[in-house]
């Protein structure tokens, strides 16, 4: 399972290092030292906290976008026969079942999801 440093866990909600820093310390998200001593959040447990913090209405929270990109974590992935929903985070994304399997989605996963007009695309980062 891939792990997130503070600084990019912070990246992935849209907020400060110092605030995620902070919601570690309150106990509010679980963090573990990996094998440099580094303070790091496990992606599903990060995930889990994401969707937390969206559904709620946090005032350290800020959103953000860049040139249509929209960097974030993968919070939960719904396959069908055809179709598939990663979502249910600030983002869900309706796409092929072939293109989750492709891309090798998983919650807890950093995944960059790019919107042209009305299509969005969602990258592997």
């Amino acid at each position: 399972m891939q792990s997130y440093t503070i600084g990019q866990a912070a990246r992935l909600l849209g907020v400060s290092p110092d605030t995620a820093r902070r919601w570690a310390d309150a106990g509010r998200v679980a963090t573990h030292r990996d094998e440099s001593g580094r303070r790091v959040i496990d992606g599903k447990s990060l995930a889990a906290f994401s969707v937390e913090i969206a559904q709620g209405d946090d005032e350290d929270a800020s959103y953000t976008s860049a040139r249509n990109a929209f960097p974030g974590i993968v919070t939960a992935i719904k396959l069908g026969d055809v179709a598939a929903q990663a979502g249910p985070h600030r983002l869900v994304s309706l796409l092929t079942r072939e293109a989750v399997e492709e891309l090798g989605l998983e919650v807890g996963m950093q995944a960059t999801a790019r919107v042209k007009s009305t299509s969005v695309h969602i990258d592997r980062t």
